[in-house]
């Protein structure tokens, strides 16, 4: 069942994937409305949706063109959807200007409420507390319905699956569950009916698979998370107040947001490319020059940003690990291309010195241990390599020794990247490195390369003490789930392997 609903999600993007989910919240709503499930007209809904998207995709293009940044449309039609589920689709001319007031402020906050061009909370919760304190019109977060409950849960666990979010929302859903216990005992209420409350009639859910998890205003490591999760959760219950003032779901988030600024790098850039590389005859590495300097850990991986005409359905952003190494001043990703590619890489071969490219949210746990005597068996498919480009290329310059293997696997001989820095490696550092081979008869060099797949059986021959070390996959998703199959069935523990998870693989 679970491979079923990955090889759905896996054919989106993220951003694509949530556009789908809130256009589907939007419509059931319309049809919730017809049957008056919901108390809202349905025409005014759908009214409602259309004034905000619509001046969200228009403001965010203004504020582009003056600050010279790539627009990036889906955000800004994901806020706009956003801020017509949290806002009251009431028509009338108060209430439409009230709209693109919301909206406009919404997309201000992503060019004006910045440090070092990086926004600091969530466009439609800051929009949404401006207003409060402005024409004091507030968000009634009319998603938050029992009607609309089962299709939020449904759709929203896609989301946190897809983006690898479900520890945080777990422990901001424990952390919402205890603060409204905990206030209903104080408040001397029932705790049963504010347990009800909080499910069926609040933004718990709502807010928390979509703007919680927004990868651009939350941390960018697992355990600053899960305490972003705990503090969002414990503001959120409506009994939540200091002196006479209470919080609501969207202070709770913006609380939150401080606190990512705070334990996150914040970078945005607006980098330069300098050169083009053909890596493999299918691959290629991008090289650019940051406009301003990029304190990253060897791994982590970076959102880009490329506006180009003609997008297709997966849109102009992606992922991208770095695989430039933090001791190197140029940024470098290496991108596989296909027959038929995505608008986006097609646009990539074009780009060059005077193409307009964004890269921000820089992010990501699949990087080196602290501990420079762990063992380490680093495993990756395809251009699945870069991470590990990173990290022995960092290794190499720092002049530190690991303990540590390298298993890489692709087709042919020539479909290996970056030999020249593994080699390197392997000289200087005692970096034991196994290219495996994957197609057939391509076993030119038997002390080079290996034949077959990488198995269960390969590892027990050559990484014989495997119980001692931690594993780390990059790759393919079918391949990082067939290898982390067999490292379980070697009885390794979830802890001991480590997979290249990020918002965007597919």
């Amino acid at each position: 069942m679970m491979k079923k609903i990955d090889a759905f999600i896996d054919q989106f993007t993220m951003y694509r994937l949530l556009i789908l989910y809130l256009v589907g919240l939007i419509g059931v709503s319309f049809f919730l409305a017809l049957f008056r499930d919901i108390s809202y007209n349905p025409l005014s809904i759908l009214v409602t949706a259309i004034i905000l998207v619509s001046a969200s995709w228009i403001i965010n293009k203004i504020f582009s063109e003056i600050f010279n940044a790539p627009a990036g449309n889906e955000s800004a039609v994901i806020t706009g959807l956003i801020l017509a589920l949290i806002i009251s689709p009431t028509l009338g001319l108060y209430n439409i200007l009230f709209f693109i007031a919301a909206a406009g402020l919404a997309m201000a906050s992503k060019y004006i409420l910045t440090i070092n061009k990086k926004h600091l909370f969530n466009p439609a919760a800051i929009a949404v507390v401006l207003t409060a304190l402005g024409p004091r019109q507030s968000a009634s977060w009319w998603v938050g319905t029992a009607a609309l409950l089962p299709f939020v849960i449904a759709g929203g666990y896609l989301i946190i699956r897809k983006i690898h979010r479900e520890r945080m929302f777990l422990y901001y859903l424990s952390a919402t569950t205890l603060s409204t216990i905990l206030f209903a005992l104080i408040s001397k209420v029932s705790v049963g009916t504010s347990l009800h409350d909080m499910v069926f009639s609040s933004a718990v859910f709502f807010l928390g698979f979509v703007m919680l998890t927004e990868p651009l205003t939350s941390p960018a490591r697992s355990k600053q998370q899960n305490i972003y999760g705990v503090i969002v959760g414990a503001l959120l219950p409506p009994q939540v107040h200091f002196l006479n003032y209470y919080t609501t779901p969207e202070v709770a988030l913006i609380i939150g947001n401080i606190y990512s600024y705070l334990v996150s790098p914040k970078v945005k850039l607006l980098p330069i490319l300098k050169r083009k590389i053909r890596i493999t005859p299918d691959s290629a590495d991008f090289i650019f020059d940051p406009d301003s300097t990029v304190n990253y850990l060897p791994g982590q991986y970076m959102e880009w940003t490329l506006p180009h005409e003609n997008t297709d359905s997966r849109g102009n952003r992606r992922y991208f690990t770095l695989a430039s190494s933090p001791t190197e001043p140029d940024l470098r990703i290496g991108l596989k291309f296909y027959n038929k590619g995505s608008s986006f890489k097609e646009a990539m071969l074009q780009i060059d010195s005077n193409s307009l490219i964004g890269a921000h949210h820089l992010a990501g746990d699949f990087v080196l241990p602290d501990n420079i005597r762990t063992k380490l068996v680093l495993i990756a498919g395809g251009i699945g390599i870069t991470p590990y480009r990173s990290m022995i290329k960092y290794l190499i310059d720092k002049h530190q020794r690991r303990d540590i293997i390298l298993i890489y696997s692709a087709r042919h001989p020539e479909d290996f990247a970056y030999q020249d820095v593994f080699d390197q490696a392997k000289k200087e550092l005692g970096v034991r490195v196994l290219y495996v081979l994957t197609g057939h008869n391509q076993n030119q060099d038997k002390d080079k390369y290996l034949n077959g797949r990488i198995s269960k059986k390969l590892i027990e021959q050559y990484v014989p003490d495997y119980d001692q070390r931690i594993f780390y996959l990059s790759g393919t998703n079918n391949m990082v789930q067939s290898i982390s199959t067999q490292l379980r069935e070697l009885n390794l523990p979830k802890s001991q392997i480590k997979t290249d998870n990020f918002s965007g693989y597919s």
